[in-house]
């Protein structure tokens, strides 16, 4: 039993603190190569980690993307492919479109990808959970009718967030970007201080802020990855839920804490 204390506590310490020694303090660093997933993961619901289903997510002209040419129909295999290392105060900035390709079955996710932040990690995942407890900065296109569709929201799965010293129990709150229509390209940046503030970032406008994440009632059994139960660091992770995207870039600036 000690020595199980000790793997945790020791988890726990990484799970705050690798980041530094992979990343420069405020410096721009790629985290896709442009040619290979190597260091990303994938775990899709109903499937063990590292098993990319019907390779979903893959590389292709340069793009990370995901793509659903293999599949008949959406059966809820969400899928979520997560960087090899965890993070607390940092940048990430993406380029990224969504195509018009789209899969029948969940009318839902028209258009909808996200990146997750302050994720749990990876293999505490369970083998049939569809959304890892995270942050979802959730990225969105335009409908094909006239709707305004904000992109640059979040989205909670598995926890709470704090905005105007207030608690937000609502799943998804919207930001105040515009609407995006078409394949044009677009510009996300996520600012991460821990659990004292979160940022995001659209075309370089800023359209939404909160902080101080927790785990919420049915995710307490993931406080020992977090030293407790507030958020204040974790993984990212970027999402498959049946809408073709590409990611031109991918960069990460870490933050001195």
């Amino acid at each position: 039993m000690q020595v199980k204390r000790l793997i945790i506590a020791s988890l726990c310490i990484v799970f705050a603190n690798s980041a530094l020694a992979h990343n420069k303090d405020n410096q721009w660093t790629s985290i896709f190569d442009g040619k290979s997933l190597d260091g990303w993961t994938p775990k899709f619901a109903g499937y063990p980690l590292g098993e990319n289903y019907k390779n979903t997510f893959r590389v292709q002209d340069g793009y990370l993307m995901t793509n659903y040419d293999q599949y008949k129909k959406f059966n809820f295999e969400f899928g979520h492919l997560f960087y090899k290392t965890p993070y607390s105060h940092y940048k990430l900035k993406s380029t990224y479109r969504f195509l018009e390709q789209q899969l029948p079955g969940y009318r839902n996710a028209w258009k909808n990808n996200g990146f997750m932040i302050h994720s749990q990690p990876p293999e505490s995942m369970g083998l049939e959970q569809r959304f890892p407890t995270s942050i979802e900065v959730q990225l969105l296109g335009a409908n094909q009718d006239t709707e305004a569709r904000p992109t640059g929201n979040f989205c909670t799965p598995g926890c709470h967030v704090y905005m105007n010293n207030q608690l937000i129990e609502k799943h998804c709150i919207k930001s105040t970007s515009a609407t995006y229509k078409g394949d044009q390209w677009v510009t996300v940046e996520i600012e991460v201080r821990g659990n004292q503030v979160i940022k995001h970032l659209i075309n370089g406008e800023h359209v939404l802020e909160y902080n101080r994440p927790i785990l919420d009632e049915k995710s307490q059994h993931l406080a020992k990855y977090y030293g407790g139960n507030e958020m204040k660091s974790g993984y990212i992770a970027i999402q498959a839920e049946n809408s073709t995207i590409q990611f031109k870039s991918i960069e990460l600036m870490v933050l001195a804490e």
